[in-house]
């Protein structure tokens, strides 16, 4: 017998997680939404600005390495309307269709923005780089419009650096209330939007450095060969940058457990109920941006009749969802704690991982 939440609706916009798992606090849901929405429409406006710039410097010095940052910011608008797509398809409500909602478009656009950038942006770069450094063409415009390139990647650091500073300000924001370090914050995180600005723009910082570097060299050297390698520099890091982002959606498109702190909370509530007497089994998969699907097998006192039992399920429904505002679905499955077969299959999946969790709440860590 399982007990389910099928009739509860949520809003289903993005919420950060509480500092603390067990805060009866809720976030304020349209807040979170909003500063992600706030964060992709402003990354779009500074690329495409700065994208009209980088090409009409590029096609007058002739520089690869200012081609390629055109193509750069190319890619970047090209993903920042993907995941203004993601924000807006990913907060439809549950329907018959997909009982369990849409939050996994937010995954979904993500990934196809991530492989935006490694086809768009990267290939061509490192193309356009190879061709320089081979053919080191002689270019007489990048001495004449020099002036021009530095002028344009100047005034795109600092349109850049004002997108890049709200992602910075939202991803500190919610570390800081996670309270969790920046680099497992970025591991842990399920809105990959904010992750995907943050990401680009500092790769699109760290691009407008080679560039500069590319076409000083070229300047003072008179061979476009740094030209060349400041533009496959840029193609190799918007690659590294969509590896990471694709390697990161990827494990949410498959179906990522909630996070650790979270699990531990959920099952030292549980162990702790009158009515139960072993936490068997917690299966758990994020089904959105703070959205968490959550299936628990517990062992029930043998003494409690068939409606102590179902009473005692559709309570603890609730109390979860007050308890863990990311809670979208719970089932809760009463099983033997001794059953071979249970036993099995957990210890396959998890290994002794439950009694970890146990001995970690014995010990009071």
């Amino acid at each position: 017998m399982a007990v389910g939440n099928s009739g509860r609706e949520r809003d289903d916009t993005a919420v950060a997680e509480p500092q603390d798992p067990t805060d009866e606090g809720r976030q304020d849901e349209e807040s979170s939404s909003g500063q992600s929405t706030l964060s992709v429409v402003l990354a779009f406006a500074a690329n495409a600005l700065v994208g009209v710039l980088k090409l009409v410097a590029g096609l007058l010095t002739g520089s690869s390495a200012m081609l390629a940052e055109a193509a750069h910011s190319v890619a970047d608008c090209t993903t920042e309307v993907l995941l203004f797509t993601a924000l807006r398809r990913s907060v439809r409500r549950p329907d018959r269709a997909h009982p369990f909602g849409y939050g996994k478009e937010r995954f979904f656009w993500s990934m196809i923005a991530a492989v935006s950038v490694f086809v768009t942006g990267a290939t061509y770069s490192i193309y356009e780089g190879i061709s320089t450094i081979i053919e080191n063409p002689p270019d007489p415009a990048e001495e004449q419009y020099a002036w021009v390139a530095f002028a344009v990647l100047g005034l795109s650091a600092i349109i850049e650096g004002t997108s890049w500073q709200q992602a910075v300000r939202q991803v500190w924001r919610e570390k800081r209330e996670l309270q969790l370090p920046l680099r497992r914050y970025l591991k842990l995180s399920d809105d990959p939007t904010v992750k995907s600005v943050l990401f680009e723009d500092t790769a699109a910082l760290i691009g407008l450095a080679f560039a500069a570097v590319g076409v000083a060299l070229h300047r003072l050297t008179g061979s476009s060969v740094w030209d060349g390698i400041a533009s496959v520099l840029i193609g190799l890091t918007l690659a590294g940058v969509a590896f990471s982002l694709g390697s990161s959606n990827k494990a949410l498109l498959i179906g990522r457990a909630a996070e650790p702190r979270v699990l531990q909370a959920i099952f030292d509530y549980l162990d702790a109920v009158p009515e139960v007497v072993s936490v068997v089994d917690l299966q758990s998969m994020l089904t959105g941006t703070d959205s968490v699907l959550l299936c628990a097998r517990v062992d029930f006192d043998d003494d409690l009749s068939a409606g102590d039992l179902e009473r005692a399920c559709v309570r603890l429904d609730g109390e979860l969802h007050e308890k863990f505002n990311d809670l979208d679905q719970v089932f809760i499955e009463p099983v033997p704690r001794n059953d071979p077969d249970v036993r099995a299959a957990v210890l396959e999946r998890y290994g002794d991982s439950l009694e970890h969790l146990r001995r970690t709440r014995d010990a009071g860590v």
